[in-house]
């Protein structure tokens, strides 16, 4: 039978996981109780006790709660929580895991959950869940499903909010598997709406080529997952047609993918083809949202909630540099395509972003700074959209996968 990790602080809330407990239960699934309080023992079985988690973070649970810092607690025991999940992961007796929480609930159960790998149905019922959820979810598939009312007592809108997270659980746990092929190489894409034309062209040729493709929405997040699995090994190449979150890094938008971007780890050795896809923008909400500072810079209202604000010659050049060096500091073979015709949709002569001095402070920052020796760099009189760059930038992956595969054909022999 499928087996459902339930974590949570059992002192506080344990009516409440009794509550979900029992329905899973009901749903055909069994469940492992791991105790993650502090304050007192709780008034039910647990199959993981909260000595058994303080341990695995190297403390005690008597140490933590003595020392009346609950922070530090709640570090130490998503520490510990971490480690018990990797486990029990570790020993098959993992297929789920659910929890439910304020934001210290769901500090601890999100730092535990995001060991288990992608795919592994995770899920919290938490008062979080209508915030920002990035420092909660990271680059995971861990769902946060809002609680409504706060997690205090068995009421008419809290039992049927936990139980409809019990039900979604327990259905993605007992479905059936979809078969994916693993026969063909992953490459991972990037994407916005400003170079959609070239990726999805880009796509079509890779999978006609034989390879399976994931597609990945620029917005920090998106970023931040390519990057995760291109470390993880995961991916045979990288079709980066789309920058544009180092943008919103320089700038303080709000799509940065953080310093990790186009860096890598020392083990990542994924072949990559870069472009300048939409490092003519920077991401801001709506247009009340725009900082004083740049109330009187060039602004293009995308939707309701993105408003976009041009990069100028300075924050270009700033960005060429950028990505010229951390592409040279790259484990992995790389090649950047330059469209000397728009770097967007928005961007090409006649459009709202069209900043042919912003464009070439770009260009010459990346030729000066780029390790020519380390990295090919193809310049093409076209847009980023034109079919001919997609062709061109599949052709220079393709050449680097070869090359690659060759590589590796030879050490194996």
């Amino acid at each position: 039978m499928s087996n459902v990790v339930m974590l949570g602080t059992f002192d506080t809330k344990g009516t409440e996981f009794a509550f979900v407990r029992d329905r899973l239960l009901n749903g055909g699934v069994d469940v492992t109780m791991v105790d993650v309080g502090v304050l007192a023992a709780p008034d039910m079985s647990v199959d993981v006790s909260r000595n058994a988690v303080a341990e695995a973070a190297g403390c005690s649970v008597d140490e933590l709660a003595n020392a009346g810092d609950r922070g530090a607690a709640m570090i130490a025991m998503a520490k510990g929580a971490r480690r018990v999940i990797a486990d029990l992961f570790k020993k098959g007796r993992i297929d789920g895991g659910i929890s439910l929480g304020g934001t210290g609930g769901t500090s601890i159960a999100a730092e535990a959950f995001r060991s288990l790998p992608f795919g592994v149905p995770k899920l919290i019922v938490s008062t979080a869940a209508s915030a920002d959820t990035s420092a909660y979810v990271g680059e995971t598939d861990l769902v946060l499903f809002p609680s409504v009312a706060d997690i205090a007592g068995i009421n008419r809108i809290t039992a049927r909010i936990l139980s409809n997270a019990a039900a979604a659980l327990a259905g993605m746990v007992l479905a059936k598997p979809v078969v994916a092929s693993v026969d063909r190489p992953l490459i991972a894409a990037s994407m916005f709406g400003v170079t959609t034309p070239c990726v999805t062209h880009g796509r079509q040729l890779l999978e006609k080529a034989g390879y399976e493709v994931v597609t990945f929405h620029m917005t920090g997040t998106g970023g931040r997952a390519m990057e995760a699995l291109a470390d993880g090994g995961l991916l045979s190449g990288l079709y980066d047609i789309t920058t544009t979150e180092l943008a919103d890094e320089l700038v303080g938008g709000v799509f940065s993918a953080g310093p990790g971007r186009l860096t890598g780890s020392t083990l990542s050795v994924v072949p990559r083809v870069v472009s300048l896809g939409g490092l003519d923008m920077v991401n801001f909400g709506p247009m009340h949202t725009v900082p004083e500072p740049f109330r009187k810079r060039k602004l293009h209202v995308h939707n309701s909630s993105i408003t976009l604000m041009r990069t100028d010659p300075l924050e270009c050049r700033e960005l060429g540099k950028r990505l010229a060096q951390r592409v040279s500091r790259l484990g992995g073979p790389c090649t950047v395509l330059m469209p000397l015709l728009g770097i967007s949709e928005i961007a090409v002569g006649g459009h709202v972003f069209h900043d042919p001095e912003a464009d070439e402070a770009l260009f010459e920052a990346v030729r000066n700074h780029l390790d020519h020796d380390r990295v090919k760099l193809v310049e093409m009189e076209t847009n980023i959209n034109d079919p001919r760059f997609a062709d061109r930038a599949f052709a220079e992956l393709q050449l680097l996968l070869d090359c690659t595969n060759k590589e590796q054909v030879q050490w194996q022999e």
